[in-house]
Parts: C-alpha cells; structure tokens; sequence
C-alpha cells in the first residue's frame, strides 16, 4: 500500500489520468484551451485521495496542470499555425504582458483569494456561453480587438489569471477575441499559441513556490522527489502527457471540420459545464 492506497486503487488512478489526458489533449486541439479546466478537477479528486494537504492540494493541481498544458500547447499551436489560423500580430502585441501576468500570478499563488477568481470565471464563462449558444452578435466590446494600453491590460489579465486557475490562456483569450468581433476559428488557433507563452514560465513558477513544500510536509509522498517537484507532480505529468500529445492534432482536426456556428455552440456548451463546475464549488464551500 502507498499513501493509504492498495495497488488496485493505484492502478485505477494511473488509467483515470490517462483517459483525462487523451481528452484534455482533444479540447485543447479544438477550443484551444490548453485542457487545464479539463485537468484542474481531476488532479484535485486524484491528490485528494492520495493524501495531500488541503493547503497545498490546489497549488500542485494548478502547477501539474500547466506542465502538462506545455507540450499539449506547442503541438496544438503547431497544427493551427500550419493551417495559417494563427494571428501573429496579437501574438506580437500580447507576449510580454502575458509573461508579467503569469510572472506575478506565480509569486501570488499561494495568496490570492481562490474564491474571487471562481467568481470572476463563472461571470465570465457564463456570459460568454450565452452569446456563443444564443449567437447574439450585439452582445460584443467592439468590431474589433483594441489598440494601445487597453490591450495590453487585457494580456496581463490573460496571464495571471490563467496562471492562477491553471487553464493555460485560452479561456479568456477566446473570449476576449470573440467578444471583438474575431471569427472562433482564429480565436481558437491564437489561443493556443498564448497557451504556450503561459504555461512554460507558469510551471517554473509554481516549482519555485512549491519547493518549500516538500520540506513541511515529509510524510507526504505525492509532494516528494522524484515524485515531485515543487507543486508540479511527475507522476501526473508523466501520465497524463502522452495521451494529450496524440489526441491534440486530432483536436485540430475536428475544429477545423466543424462549421462556425457548430464550433460556436460547442464551445459555448463547454464553458457552460467548466462554469458549472465552479458554480457547485462554490456552494461547496470549496
């Protein structure tokens, strides 16, 4: 037995989070979103049950969660990109405030009010899947994407953020784009790319918040090395990546197949269910 675990339960949790990587690779290849809101439950029912601490149960499901995102992202952005759906120039313009935003939603971590920003996801997922579900195109910021100091606020938001929420960019990025006007295929393929500049220095950060934790918690064999490092699991990575690595060109795919308004409706669908989630965790009070 480990952790309190018989090597049957071991067994059941090694195939749960192959099975959630092969789909968490699949959405990100559709939605562009990096499969951190598929990732984020999962690894918390799964540390749950191995035996991690409340406190720092969140950071290493969060800290997981964007490692994997890493490769899943570049193979993602690679199959958008070679279809030429990619918008460079939002890329150029977004870049470093979404670096400073993953940078400063790392070093706050351990200290921002977890249920403020499960607050501002729902708002913001709800009302973003009632215009996508029910195609009211009035319900937009603008004809399209700002200039200047408004968006580059907007990557900063972007970055820390999904640090924070471990979802990897896409989330917001899409909305953001939809939202001005910008057809859900390109919001898609562009998000993907911006899943990449977030998860890579948002997985540093959190091994370097996480490296004390193995220190206060000896007993805990989920937050040791070679197990772990900082709030970032191995095991989990190591599980997990695979699958997402084959099933996200196949995500790409399937996005590109689908009609505007299918992929509107599906994504619409999606943040519905992820907002949802949020939803009964908060009257959980979790």
């Amino acid at each position: 037995m480990t952790a309190g675990l018989t090597l049957q339960d071991i067994v059941e949790l090694a195939l749960l989070l192959i099975a959630v990587g092969a789909l968490s690779g699949f959405l990100a290849g559709v939605f562009g979103i990096g499969g951190g809101a598929i990732l984020v439950p999962v690894f918390y029912e799964c540390f749950r049950i191995a035996g991690v601490p409340l406190e720092v149960r969140m950071p290493l499901c969060v800290g997981t969660s964007l490692a994997v995102i890493i490769p899943t992202s570049i193979r993602s952005f690679q199959a958008h990109y070679e279809r030429g759906a990619v918008d460079m120039a939002v890329l150029r313009v977004w870049w470093l405030p979404i670096v400073i935003g993953v940078i400063a939603g790392s070093v706050v971590a351990r200290y921002a009010p977890e249920r403020l920003f499960k607050i501002v996801f729902v708002a913001v997922a709800y009302s973003a899947a009632a215009r996508l579900i029910f195609a009211r195109e009035t319900w937009k910021f603008g004809d399209d994407l700002p200039k200047g100091p408004l968006m580059r606020a907007y990557g900063f938001l972007v970055g820390i953020l999904s640090t924070l929420m471990g979802i990897g960019g896409g989330l917001f990025s899409n909305l953001l784009m939809t939202f001005y006007g910008r057809p859900i295929h390109q919001a898609v393929a562009t998000s993907s790319a911006l899943a990449v500049l977030i998860s890579i220095p948002g997985a540093l950060g959190y091994i370097y918040a996480g490296w004390p934790a193995a220190a206060r918690f000896p007993e805990v064999a989920a937050l040791q090395w070679p197990v772990a490092l900082g709030y970032v699991s191995l095991i989990g990575t190591v599980l997990v990546m695979p699958m997402s690595l084959v099933t996200a060109p196949l995500g790409v795919k399937a996005a590109h197949a689908m009609s505007k308004r299918t992929l509107e409706t599906a994504f619409g669908c999606y943040l519905f269910i992820v907002g949802s989630r949020f939803v009964l965790s908060l009257l959980g009070g979790q």
